[in-house]
């Protein structure tokens, strides 16, 4: 399977490089109704003590603005990471690339870009079994997770003066 970098629409401003707050950062866009997702996605998130990762859920509108390119069921079917400069990786493609952007991260992108197949396998296994897999993560894990998304999400809408969403509650 071949590395696909793909050229994303920024105009919502996140990742983009046109000057607004969201300036350098790299948008992971992930499935808000997967627990498991977000429970990964919040792992990421504590890890990335910088703030250069910025969490889009793929059911809210700029995200359809960003994978414009992409079909409903394709922007659905994996993660995606847009880079601050636009460009576009999903599902396993994605993996070295976030983890570079990750303080200690260098090492573990490395290997994942070593074995390119064995990764996209690896996070397909994982995409296709997530029900299952998240029948293993405690709910509290998920609330917590849930709450470090929430904030996470609140905190790139402030730095560009967007309005706050309403809270959602917990799934």
């Amino acid at each position: 399977m071949a590395s696909a970098v793909r050229r994303a629409n920024t105009d919502s401003g996140v990742g983009d490089s046109g000057g607004r707050p969201g300036e350098g950062r790299w948008a992971v866009l992930y499935d808000a109704d997967c627990g498991f997702c977000k429970w990964t996605l919040s792992v990421l998130l504590r890890w990335d003590r910088t703030a250069r990762v910025e969490p889009v859920a793929l059911q809210r509108p700029e995200a359809a603005d960003l994978l414009k390119a992409l079909t409903p069921a394709e922007r659905m079917a994996a993660w995606h990471l847009i880079s601050p400069c636009g460009e576009r990786r999903s599902g396993g493609d994605a993996l070295s690339p976030l983890l570079r952007v990750l303080p200690g991260g260098r090492l573990p992108a490395a290997v994942f870009a070593r074995f390119p197949r064995l990764t996209a396998r690896g996070y397909r296994w994982v995409a296709d079994h997530r029900s299952r897999l998240s029948r293993w993560v405690p709910q509290s894990a998920k609330q917590r997770a849930f709450r470090c998304v929430q904030a996470r999400e609140q905190l790139s809408l402030r730095e560009r003066g967007e309005p706050s969403s309403s809270t959602p509650t917990m799934p």
